[in-house]
């Protein structure tokens, strides 16, 4: 019974002093979506149409894809990419404002994105 309580009361402290768990927050991230070799291969120039092509074949062979900001690359996750980029294609290579939510991982920002449309 001591061993019981003692267990117990060790659950109990671990996870109070660890908190509660913070669901993430939802943001919109507008930038580009961009293989992030594509730009850094050819420098910051390497965005727009000019570089798209080297975007849209690494986005079908199933490779990474960022959201290449002013400020950051976060890599993208979710549905948008599962099955090769299937529905991350109709925006590769352009500017878009995407909604999910960002974490941040081994030094990384990640998206899980909800949902995407093309910037106007």
């Amino acid at each position: 019974m001591r061993m019981f309580l003692l267990s117990s009361l060790a659950l109990f402290v671990s996870a109070t002093l660890a908190g509660p768990a913070r669901a993430a927050d939802v943001a919109i991230v507008r930038g580009e979506v961009m293989h992030l070799e594509c730009p850094i291969d050819k420098s910051r120039t390497g965005r727009g149409e000019r570089h798209a092509a080297c975007a849209m074949t690494s986005a079908r062979n199933g490779d990474p894809m960022v959201l290449l900001t002013d400020e950051a690359a976060l890599i993208i996750e979710g549905s948008y990419v599962a099955e090769k980029n299937a529905k991350l294609l109709d925006f590769v290579g352009r500017l878009v404002e995407a909604k999910g939510t960002v974490t941040e991982r081994d030094g990384r920002k990640h998206l899980n994105v909800a949902a995407m449309m093309v910037q106007k």
